[in-house]
This record gives structure tokens, C-alpha cells and sequence, in this order.
């Protein structure tokens, strides 16, 4: 059988100096099946710019990740997927418990902090969100702001604030804050914000929307979404914490694996090649306001970039312990 070789470092403009890796294909563009608990409002318009010349095309199936991530684990060895793109690690580090994804190539694992991706291999992280509160300037200033994410536990917040118990960066989170402070500590934390509450929503962006509102005065939130909003006559804004240590300082990490078995694993390890790209981590930076995860990739003007050190240092692993953490949530009556 004929048997093309393309190189990546010209296929997708890897950097000088960079690894340059090869991956066997046919002659012909492989379809991938991609299960994608990224919206297609979000990554839609991206594979649109697959490069004509790319050893692959794509058939996408969207929903959200946890629905996309039950159907590969239930369908198993018969799964059409080659790909699930997965809006946070959390569900990937699931998979990669379960041996159920493909480990990377270590040139393309090599592209990325490895902050951001699995401690074995089987996945990468793609972009990040940054936990943040978001607030409404009229009603707070920055001196009035919580110091600490454990600060919200405070019964001066009552009727004050807004959360998403159902949303995966937030069950992520709190899978975080189980490791970090421990299971009874942040029950406890649980519960007394939820004593705090004005009002539970179904997602992030509604909670940004109620800040600029003034329904909320603070919401717990990704980064992003306030930079989706119109800069005029803007009243909310994003906070982080001041201590970098403080586990409120979370990047939430979007990423991808490779299903074990697929039969397209080569266009597959191609396909995570160009996500990891320099022109797809521009277009994540300057189209989604999200942070890249390649080194050297800079944040949209609107976005903070990251400072050194300004990230408490937490284990992927954890972020992905998510079973305690729903159980959790349902004793509190919080899914």
C-alpha cells in the first residue's frame, strides 16, 4: 500500500527548533469521528480551518463533555470515535483512569506546560479558563472584594451571591478544593455558601449577565465569558485572588485524547498536532479569550496574561476525582 509521509513541522508551522515529527498516513485524508463536549459555538468556525492539505477531515458529534464521555465508555471497542475534545481535564483524567485512551506521542506532549496535561500521557491540554469571582463595580470595589476563595463562606455574603453547582469546571473545582482542604472542610465551605446564595444558575454566562445586572453582586465563573459581553457601558469585571496560592486560582483546562483502539490512530495523533498548533492556540487566545497552552502564545489584549507564579499548583489528577465530588454535591441537595 502506498504510504505518504508528512511532516508536521511543515504541515502545521511548528516552530524553529521544535521537534520535527513524522506521521505515516495514506494517500488519501483520514475522517475522524470527533465526540466534542466543546460547543460547536466555540470550536465550530475552528475546524473550518483544517488545512486542505491536512492527513484528516473531521465529522464532529457535539454535546456536552460528560454526555459525549458516557457514550464513548458505554459504547466501548464499538465506539465510532476517534477523538473526544472534552471542555474540561476532569472528564479526560476519568477516561485515563479507565485505560480507555491512547497515550501520546512524546513529541506532542513536549508541545505543552506539563501543568496542563496527564501525568501518563493519554491526554492534552488545548486552552484554559481561569476561575475567577465576577463582580459588579457599582455595587463593589476592589477593597470590599473577598481576599480568599474561603472568604465567601462568610454570612456577610448572604443573598449576595450566584454559582453553577451543575457545571463541570465547577464540579473540577471543587474536586480541587477536596484535595487541597480536605472532604469535611469543604463540605462545610459547601454549605455555608450555599447559605450565602441569591440564586443557583444553570450555567456560567448567566451568572456574568446577572453581575452586570446588579442581580449579583459576585458569581464564581470562568474568565472568559466576560469577555464575551460588549466592553460598553460594562459594570462587571473578573477578580482573582491576591494570594497565588489561594486554591481559587484555578486554571480549568480544556483538552484531548485519542480513544484506545481507534483504527486512525496516526490521523488522530495529527489531529491533536494541529490543535496544539500555533495558529489553532492563536485562534483559542484571540477568538475565545481563553489562555493557550503552548508556551508563546499570547492572550487576547482584553485578557490578563498569566504572571509567573500566579497559579496555585494543583495535581490534574485531582481535578479529575470526580466522583467523590458529585456524591458530595448530591448529599447537599446541590445536582
Amino acid at each position: 500500500m502506498f504510504v505518504m509521509v508528512l511532516s508536521l513541522f511543515t504541515l502545521f508551522g511548528c516552530g524553529k527548533g521544535e521537534p520535527n515529527k513524522t506521521i505515516e498516513v495514506g494517500p488519501e485524508p483520514v475522517t475522524l469521528t470527533i465526540y466534542s463536549g466543546r460547543g460547536e459555538s466555540l470550536v465550530g468556525k475552528l475546524f473550518e480551518q483544517i488545512p486542505n492539505d491536512a492527513p484528516f477531515r473531521v465529522e464532529v458529534q457535539y454535546g456536552n463533555t460528560a454526555e459525549m464521555v458516557t457514550r464513548l465508555m458505554t459504547e466501548g471497542d464499538q465506539s465510532p470515535a476517534d477523538i473526544i475534545f472534552a471542555q474540561d481535564s476532569g472528564h479526560l483524567g476519568v477516561l485515563s483512569k479507565r485505560g480507555l485512551l491512547e497515550e501520546l506521542q512524546e513529541a506532542t506532549l513536549s508541545q505543552v506546560d506539563p501543568q496542563f496535561q496527564d501525568g501518563g500521557g493519554q491526554w492534552v491540554g488545548t486552552s484554559g479558563r481561569l476561575r475567577v469571582l465576577v463582580y459588579n463595580q457599582d455595587k463593589l470595589s476592589d477593597d470590599h472584594l473577598p481576599r480568599s476563595l474561603k472568604d465567601l463562606a462568610d454570612p456577610k455574603w448572604k443573598g449576595r451571591l450566584g454559582w453553577s453547582p451543575t457545571n463541570g469546571s465547577f464540579h473540577a473545582h471543587v474536586s480541587a478544593l477536596r484535595h487541597g482542604w480536605g472532604e469535611e472542610e469543604t463540605r462545610v465551605w459547601l454549605q455555608a455558601v450555599q447559605a450565602n446564595l441569591h440564586t443557583s444558575y444553570p450555567k456560567n454566562s448567566p451568572q456574568v449577565v446577572a453581575a452586570q445586572d446588579g442581580a449579583i453582586e459576585l458569581g464564581w465563573v470562568n474568565h472568559y465569558y466576560l469577555h464575551r459581553l460588549s466592553k460598553d457601558g460594562r459594570k462587571a469585571q473578573n477578580w482573582s485572588f491576591p494570594d497565588s496560592q489561594d486554591l481559587g486560582n484555578i486554571l480549568m483546562v480544556s483538552g484531548v485524547g485519542i480513544r484506545l483502539g481507534t483504527p486512525n490512530k496516526a490521523a488522530a495523533e495529527a489531529f491533536v498536532a494541529w490543535l496544539l498548533s500555533p495558529t489553532v492556540q492563536n485562534y483559542f487566545a484571540q477568538e475565545g479569550f481563553e489562555y493557550p497552552t503552548r508556551p508563546g502564545i499570547s492572550t487576547h489584549v482584553d485578557v490578563p496574561p498569566l504572571k509567573p507564579g500566579q497559579l496555585a499548583q494543583v495535581n490534574q489528577n485531582h481535578l479529575a476525582d470526580l466522583a467523590p465530588t458529585r456524591a458530595m454535591l448530591a448529599e447537599l441537595g446541590l445536582l
